[in-house]
């Protein structure tokens, strides 16, 4: 793993993609969520879109051969590897108010929104601009009923999801910080990008 950048527990980090290289994240213990965002690098108001994605691929489960969409329905990234298979683009990125409403904890905690927020603000992207993220390994499950649950997830250590930029992009990335996400633990993430 000594060519991956690591992401911290409960941190992240944004940095910027060309049209045509490949991202890969990596769960390098296993059991450990990772939120994504995307931006058009030269116009920040297109941005990944959970509704537009799931509305073109014609499922809510995207994994290899999915693309991700923007607001301005156009692709963004294509998924070209996937060894976990289980991902989320229903739920919003953790912050603070849902360690509050969901969790009852009112003490300070680091959240996946804070962590965005942060990084994202030296390309100038604002709390309010930040949408509904990929959440990469994520295990929400669904009832015939609509009822949500979060459980750990499926991941072993080193599984990876690949993905081809379609645009020249902002990515930003964390290591969620929420309990239920992880399994109640908090472990690094580890990503790379390359050229092929």
């Amino acid at each position: 793993m000594s060519n991956y950048t690591i992401i911290e527990p409960q941190t992240g980090t944004a940095f910027t993609i060309k049209k045509g290289q490949i991202l890969t994240v990596s769960d390098p213990l296993g059991r450990q969520v990772s939120d994504m965002v995307l931006f058009n690098l030269q116009d920040k108001r297109e941005k990944i879109s959970a509704g537009k994605s799931m509305d073109f691929e014609e499922t809510i489960l995207l994994t290899k051969g999915n693309y991700l969409w923007s607001n301005r329905s156009r692709k963004m990234m294509e998924i070209i590897e996937d060894t976990n298979g289980r991902n989320d683009f229903l739920l919003a990125p953790c912050s603070p108010e849902t360690f509050q409403i969901m969790y009852g904890n009112h003490e300070e905690h680091p959240s996946c929104l804070n962590n965005l927020r942060a990084n994202l603000a030296e390309y100038g992207i604002g709390l309010d601009d930040i949408p509904t993220a990929f959440n990469i390994f994520m295990n929400v499950q669904f009832g015939p009923d609509g009822k949500l649950s979060v459980l750990p997830p499926t991941t072993v250590a080193g599984d990876r999801i690949r993905f081809r930029a379609e645009q020249d992009l902002i990515v930003c990335l964390t290591a969620c910080s929420a309990e239920d996400s992880n399994g109640g633990t908090f472990k690094p993430i580890h990503y790379q990008v390359s050229d092929r």
